[in-house]
């Protein structure tokens, strides 16, 4: 898929993440295509997963374009989307049109750079490449090394960045006024209200995931809400 093609996609629409890691109930690959069908159903021009077998199922199950991500623990790094070469090259392979990088400040595994993924996708693949970042700072040097979208994604997740209970529309302001490429607004936006409030603040599209896709986030959350309110209930 052409850059500008995608672009024409997501421009002012939703993206859902469809993820679900090993321990949790929803994982496996049948379980998240038809969770990207049900999203798709819903509205979504693409959808962000994690893992290669996912990919190809969601991409099969949907037709819509997938942001692809690989979380994987490495014991000597803090980084785990997408952190070596080794998930890029999966990615690849699982003919993703978008490859997602953690591209904050932190070391990488085995001491590979950004620059290094960015530069093998770059000669290996037409997938454009999303930077999901914390900082304006780390979102300018994505930018300088060559990615084709910015991400809000792990504002939160790095010990620098605002530790947020919601999303981080200043740093989604910030970058929209800096980067000269689609900013991407994701992490902890939870209502159609915030996910306005992003495009307000300059944000090219956004990711949902959470919300939409994590039952037992959701049902945590309205238990949580319900104990905070018990006194008052029923009186």
């Amino acid at each position: 898929m052409e850059k500008q093609e995608f672009l024409n996609i997501i421009k002012g629409r939703l993206i859902v993440s469809c993820q679900a890691l090993e321990h949790e109930p929803l994982h496996g690959s049948e379980i998240m295509a038809k969770m990207g069908l049900a999203a798709k159903m819903g509205g979504a021009a693409a959808i962000r997963a994690n893992g290669k077998e996912d990919i190809i199922a969601i991409r099969k199950a949907t037709g819509l374009p997938v942001i692809g991500i690989i979380k994987r623990d490495y014991q000597d790094s803090d980084v785990f989307i997408t952190p070596t070469l080794k998930e890029v090259m999966e990615l690849i392979e699982s003919g993703a049109e978008v490859i997602t990088l953690d591209a904050t400040e932190r070391l990488r595994p085995n001491g590979v750079t950004l620059s290094e993924l960015v530069n093998y996708i770059r000669k290996n693949s037409n997938s454009l490449i999303m930077a999901d970042v914390s900082t304006v700072k780390e979102g300018i040097e994505a930018v300088n090394l060559g990615c084709d979208l910015i991400s809000t994604t792990l504002s939160g997740y790095t010990p620098y960045s605002p530790q947020l209970t919601g999303p981080d529309f200043s740093l989604i302001k910030e970058l929209s006024a800096s980067c000269k490429v689609p900013v991407i607004a994701e992490g902890r936006i939870s209502t159609p209200d915030e996910a306005i409030e992003a495009y307000r603040n300059g944000a090219y599209s956004v990711v949902v995931g959470t919300a939409i896709t994590r039952p037992q986030e959701i049902t945590k959350r309205f238990v949580e809400e319900l104990k905070r309110e018990e006194p008052n209930l029923g009186s």
